[in-house]
């Protein structure tokens, strides 16, 4: 019975990636408005990157042979392609950069010197088509005058350890870096910006989603300072990240550009929930892990007799306090199984990030189930150590239990599986 619940689970969440798959959104898209311009320049940044590139590539050339209002007008002038190691793959036509994440790399630095350099080719007739989708913050590190890109990647992991969400960070992190926060569709002028964007952020905010190079900032500096501050990191931050965020605020607003969602957590929910018939628990399952798992295990054990099937959208953070190694989902799925111990009614839980990655790990998250602690300690493991040093990687490779995809060329947060017999 657990292995047909384990089963039913992980094709759930394959239908959770199909629902996200960002070739299709694309196509959509551009197949029923046009892209007209002398000449059509496209930035594609995210760990949907490849993939949105080559469907626009493909769709432009199809309208451009077709007549009537779809039909796109100019040519493909350039297309760069940003993205991470796990989703790079060439693409005929395409300058393809592979930059780090989620600690902005040297290739990411290149990268956004490429992006720039192509930028300044634009003229007032074209069209930028910019092909965005989540990691885009940290694949295009653009360091503002005075930072570098290791006080940047310093900021990052700082942020990260301490247990923001990625609406915290990218508040930050908008105002380090001279493509975020509507940089992208600054540098691009007078051209103008089309933005097909893909969600990985829960509510669709569009200036969160890669940090906004295409809208307008989060926030002010001052507002970024006071969060760090309130966080208790401003006087651990280096101190250029600092003079930068001191500076006088810039009152000029971005270009407007045309930006449209074309993908989102939502949308892989409904798919799910449409291929189930289960029931949606909550769609921002959000904030500490260690209270998400408490709200899932409290649910879990007061559900009612019978068959159950949940599903969950969102993104947790973990504020570390050990030197371990895993995830916010791998943490979720392992800290679920502990609130479950002693419950003899079958069950499975499925926490896992729909890029294929959580976490600095080759685990897309993780998949348990009631035999999960018996067996980690059977393969000579203490499970609550292992928990009380964040090293939930570890404590689910010895059960089994690791959710491993690969990298799944989407990105749309992530997503939470609950069977019961």
């Amino acid at each position: 019975m657990i292995d047909a619940m384990r089963s039913e689970a992980r094709r759930l969440f394959d239908v959770a990636l199909t629902a996200a798959e960002p070739g299709a959104a694309v196509r959509r898209a551009l197949a029923t408005a046009p892209v007209e311009g002398r000449r059509v320049w496209i930035v594609a940044v995210g760990k949907a990157a490849r993939s949105m590139a080559e469907a626009a590539k493909t769709q432009l050339a199809l309208s451009g042979k077709a007549s009537g209002p779809v039909a796109a007008r100019g040519a493909i002038a350039g297309v760069i392609v940003v993205t991470n190691a796990e989703n790079a793959a060439p693409l005929d036509g395409a300058e393809l950069h592979v930059a780090g994440h989620p600690v902005p790399d040297e290739g990411g630095l290149r990268a956004a010197e490429a992006v720039e350099a192509m930028l300044r080719r634009t003229a007032s007739d074209d069209v930028v088509l910019a092909l965005i989708s989540g990691g885009g913050s940290a694949l295009l590190p653009a360091p503002v005058a005075g930072l570098t890109l290791a006080d940047k990647a310093e900021a990052s992991q700082l942020m990260l350890g301490a247990g923001l969400d990625i609406t915290e960070m990218n508040m930050v992190r908008q105002h380090l870096s001279r493509l975020k926060g509507g940089g992208l569709a600054r540098a691009a002028a007078p051209a103008r910006v089309l933005a097909l964007i893909l969600s990985d952020v829960i509510g669709d905010d569009l200036r969160v989603i890669a940090s906004g190079p295409t809208v307008a900032p989060i926030c002010t500096r001052d507002e970024a300072r006071v969060l760090l501050e309130e966080r208790g990191l401003w006087a651990r931050m280096p101190e250029a990240v600092r003079e930068a965020l001191n500076r006088p605020e810039n009152d000029s607003p971005p270009p407007a550009a045309e930006n449209r969602l074309i993908g989102s957590n939502r949308r892989s929910l409904e798919a799910m929930l449409k291929a189930s018939g289960g029931v949606i628990w909550s769609e921002a399952l959000v904030g500490d892990v260690c209270d998400a798992a408490d709200l899932l295990v409290d649910r879990m054990r007061a559900a009612p007799a019978g068959r159950v099937l949940a599903l969950c959208g969102g993104e947790t953070t973990v504020n570390l306090r050990g030197q371990g190694k895993g995830g916010r989902n791998q943490e979720l799925a392992l800290r679920v199984a502990a609130g479950m111990e002693g419950v003899t009614r079958p069950w499975v839980f499925l926490s896992g990030g729909t890029d294929g990655r959580d976490g600095p790990t080759d685990a897309a998250g993780g998949l348990v189930d009631g035999g999960t602690l018996s067996r980690i300690e059977a393969a000579g493991g203490d499970w609550r150590a292992l928990l009380k040093d964040n090293d939930s990687h570890r404590a689910l490779r010895l059960s089994g239990d690791l959710l491993v995809t690969g990298g799944t060329g989407t990105n749309v947060a992530d997503v939470q599986i609950v069977i019961l017999g």
